[in-house]
């Protein structure tokens, strides 16, 4: 099966993705793992791609597709794989049918994980983190023993700049501006999945599998664990 992931920031893309590539046995891409492998092999598109990433820019679009291109030819993808992170618009989402109709094959599903803004906001504002190391809690999922001081070290814990519920909205915005057409081009084509990311993590994968038709598959696989 060949996925991709859509969704706001902390709408918990990364986590439902893993756990998906783990139940099909296929590789989970993220844009940072591609970013980093091609840093990592040194390849002359690598040394492009650090050039932009040490620079704290965006990759040009030419440059992530040359890196999707080649990260989906690799021999662990050939049966399948969860892409998260890309595309990031349609010019992308085109390309990557594009990559795939050249391997001979097609994209299964796009997923778009739904999450009312004023909850998101709620989420990613109430991130908490210890300056010294580095451990993160959450002020109503996850919060520390004492109010605001971390349960590891004693220090004081710290709202990232990010994290602030204006920047939060503000980034929000620029996301549902950015990512509605993409969404609505895979609606078109028939292909985009909407699963309710407003509870928990194990009742969202519930719906993921519901949507994907995996369900009876999932419970297979927990029975012969």
């Amino acid at each position: 099966m060949r996925v991709v992931f859509l969704g706001p920031p902390g709408a918990g893309k990364g986590t439902q993705a893993r756990r998906l590539s783990q139940l099909l046995g296929v590789p989970h891409i993220s844009t940072g793992e591609m970013l980093r492998a091609a840093i990592t092999q040194g390849t002359a598109l690598g040394q492009t791609v650090r050039q932009y990433v040490e620079a704290g820019k965006l990759v040009p679009d030419v440059l992530m597709q040359e890196l999707v291109r080649q990260r989906l030819s690799e021999p662990d993808a050939a049966n399948g794989f969860v892409l998260d992170g890309y595309p990031r618009n349609v010019q992308q989402a085109q390309t990557l049918d594009e990559i795939l109709g050249e391997l001979g094959t097609r994209l299964d599903r796009a997923v778009l994980l739904d999450l009312d803004p004023d909850l998101l906001v709620e989420r990613l504002s109430g991130r908490l983190v210890c300056p010294v190391c580095g451990a993160n809690y959450h002020r109503r999922f996850n919060p520390p023993k004492h109010d605001s001081v971390c349960d590891r070290d004693g220090a004081t814990l710290v709202q990232r700049a990010d994290d602030r519920p204006g920047t939060v909205r503000a980034r929000l915005e620029e996301y549902t501006k950015q990512m509605a057409p993409v969404t609505d081009y895979y609606r078109q084509r028939g292909l985009l999945a909407v699963v309710d990311a407003s509870g928990t993590i194990d009742q969202v994968w519930r719906g993921l599998l519901r949507v994907l038709g995996l369900a009876e598959q999932a419970e297979n696989v927990i029975e012969e664990g």
